[in-house]
């Protein structure tokens, strides 16, 4: 067994926490601590949240590199994702990490995410950090926070040697840290050094040839595909030859035209790099995720990097209504189908599935939500096309039918209990746990279907006046528990094409709630509104008020409608049923049938009840 040494010039972190618990505007932070900005430069806030989804929403959806220098040591952050659904980026950003600094809310505490990514850390054997964040919360409540992550630590059957974790309190905005709560901190010096001396350097084998593992792939318009990864062994130079090792093993030549290294947000240029160092390789045009970049001597591969398999699926159609190209930029099969490959070369947990119409590809992720970004950056991207419902992928195991089961966390005030057992009762939920703060509000854990949780987030929210907090996190599959009904009301769809009428939809408010603003257009088999009861109907959205030359008392009056709340993609997606798609263009999002025609869809009907009484 070789002597491995240490490179006391990196360090190697990923900064792992649950959603709006401060790890972005934490590594603002140590921008400024680590003197990367100049006194008077104006910088933004939240300067790791490159993407206008990440900086709409508040949080981080792709996994991100930089570095900071603190006494001549070059500290390499990985920003991961907080949110259940994005969980792939987490397990690639740790494959290039030595320790990790776990980020907690001194208010809220580990949530499901939480255990999630310590949970993959922990499997890792990262040196961990703890951070307990915020703690100038007037809700502040450090001291039990840090028993509830020594429990969580004991739960996840940490050794001895990772129980011994180092503890600091901060508040990430005013870029504070100290040693206790009581403390008064004056900037985040102490996390600094804390990571020099917890945190070991990356370890190599001096004997060893390069060896690199890609955990990232990055794209410039000069020097085409990068290669990002961390070098696990020995070294290499701009313009030395070496090859790919592929998924099965198929290897590949090639040169390196360029090498980079971060220097804080940005890619900077070097000759030659350090083993235990992450780079950016240019050379290469065939790479994927978890392939090793090696000597061409010596070939050997690095072990890939695994992540769980998807558990949510959903179908992407040519947009085929009357409205279909007259507002996206890309509306063949082809050129979204050549979009979600691509996906599939920079997110490890989205796969493509080819189905045996040649208009429609089924595309297999984490969670309706991380499907909804992919489907929400393309319509941005000029993308047009049809959605199906979010299905989970059932496994089947000794003749046993499994589906995928959630762990969902519920924070809500107590006035709200009784309306949230009651709505998940039905959804197959057993409550396994629940815990009174004696502050008013109550936090309860279930475990139930995934499937049955597609759709629930918005009656939450409306359930317990938008004061309600749920997060979940997959938590293995489980026995099928039954079918349950996923909608109680029916659909408003419209039977012919044109533009909404002002005169026509007052008419028709009484029947329900309407998605369509007066003088939208309209085509037949687009859903405009829900029903207040279970079945479907068909009426006419256009219809305009009959002229006659008779005129009484209160005919002219002008029309008032209620204020109709434009439906987002999430809340569509989570809306519609299987014989529902939603339609998505770069300007709209519109809800409509599957058949559009309403006398093919009564014979479709009239056909599936004769088959089912026949059965």
């Amino acid at each position: 067994m070789p002597s491995l040494r240490k490179n006391d010039n990196l360090r190697n972190i990923a900064i792992i926490a649950h959603v709006d618990h401060g790890k972005t505007t934490l590594v603002d932070a140590l921008f400024h601590q680590s003197g990367l900005f100049r006194a008077n430069q104006v910088v933004r806030e939240r300067l790791m949240d490159t993407r206008d989804l990440e900086r709409e929403r508040g949080i981080t959806i792709a996994a991100k590199n930089c570095s900071v220098v603190w006494k001549n040591v070059r500290i390499n952050i990985i920003d991961t994702p907080g949110h259940a659904d994005f969980g792939g980026e987490v397990e690639r950003a740790l494959s290039m990490a030595d320790g990790a600094i776990l980020l907690v809310d001194a208010s809220e505490g580990p949530l499901p995410q939480t255990r999630f990514v310590l949970k993959k850390a922990l499997e890792a054997n990262l040196k961990i950090i703890v951070v307990i964040n915020k703690i100038d919360r007037k809700d502040a409540r450090p001291e039990v926070v840090l028993d509830e992550i020594y429990n969580l630590l004991i739960d996840l059957e940490a050794t001895e040697e990772q129980l011994d974790v180092p503890v600091l309190y901060a508040i990430g905005r005013d870029g504070i840290a100290m040693k206790t709560p009581d403390q008064q901190g004056e900037s985040l010096q102490l996390l600094m050094d804390t990571i020099l001396e917890e945190i070991p350097g990356p370890s190599y084998d001096p004997t060893a040839p390069f060896q690199m593992l890609v955990s990232d792939l990055g794209y410039s318009d000069y020097m085409g595909r990068l290669a990002v990864g961390r070098i696990f062994n020995g070294a290499v130079c701009s313009g030395d030859s070496l090859v790919r090792i592929g998924k099965n093993g198929q290897t590949s030549a090639l040169k390196v035209s360029k090498l980079q290294v971060y220097e804080g947000m940005h890619p900077k240029d070097v000759e030659e790099v350090q083993p235990g160092d992450i780079i950016l390789l240019a050379g290469i045009e065939d790479v994927e995720i978890g392939d090793t970049i090696c000597n061409r001597e010596a070939p050997r591969a690095l072990p890939r990097i695994s992540v769980d398999e998807p558990t949510v699926t959903m179908k992407f159609i040519t947009n085929n209504t009357p409205f279909a190209g007259k507002e996206g930029k890309y509306v063949q099969m082809t050129r979204i189908r050549e979009r979600l490959h691509k996906e599939t070369l920079f997110n490890v947990a989205i796969q493509v599935q080819e189905t045996e119409d040649r208009e429609s590809v089924m595309v297999m992720g984490r969670g309706e939500f991380q499907l909804a970004i992919l489907i929400e950056t393309m319509r941005r991207e000029g993308y047009e096309f049809c959605v199906g419902r979010p299905e989970v992928i059932y496994r089947w195991e000794n003749g046993t039918k499994l589906e995928p089961m959630e762990q969902l966390l519920v924070d809500c005030e107590e006035r709200f209990f009784g309306i949230v057992t009651e709505k998940l009762a039905p959804r197959k939920a057993k409550m396994t746990n629940m815990i009174n703060n004696g502050n008013g509000r109550l936090r309860i854990e279930f475990t139930l279907p995934a499937r049955t949780l597609i759709g629930y987030r918005d009656e939450f929210l409306t359930d317990t006046r938008g004061t309600g907090i749920m997060h979940s996190l997959f938590n293995g599959y489980g026995e099928f528990q039954g079918e349950f009904p996923s909608r109680f009301t029916g659909a408003i769809v419209a039977d012919r094409t044109g533009n909404a009428v002002p005169y026509a939809m007052f008419h028709l408010e009484p029947r329900g709630r309407l998605f369509t603003m007066p003088g939208d257009p309209v085509y037949e088999g687009m859903i405009i509104g829900e029903h207040n009861r279970g079945q479907d109907i068909n009426v006419n959205p256009c219809r305009e008020k009959k002229l006659s030359n008779m005129r009484a008392a209160g005919k002219d009056d002008n029309v008032i409608l209620s204020p109709i709340k434009p439906m987002t993609l999430e809340q569509a997606i989570n809306f519609i049923r299987e014989d529902e798609l939603v339609e998505v263009t770069p300007r709209s999002v519109r809800l409509r049938k599957s058949v559009l025609g309403a006398q093919n869809r009564h014979t479709l009907d009239a056909s599936r009840l004769k088959r089912k009484a026949a059965a």
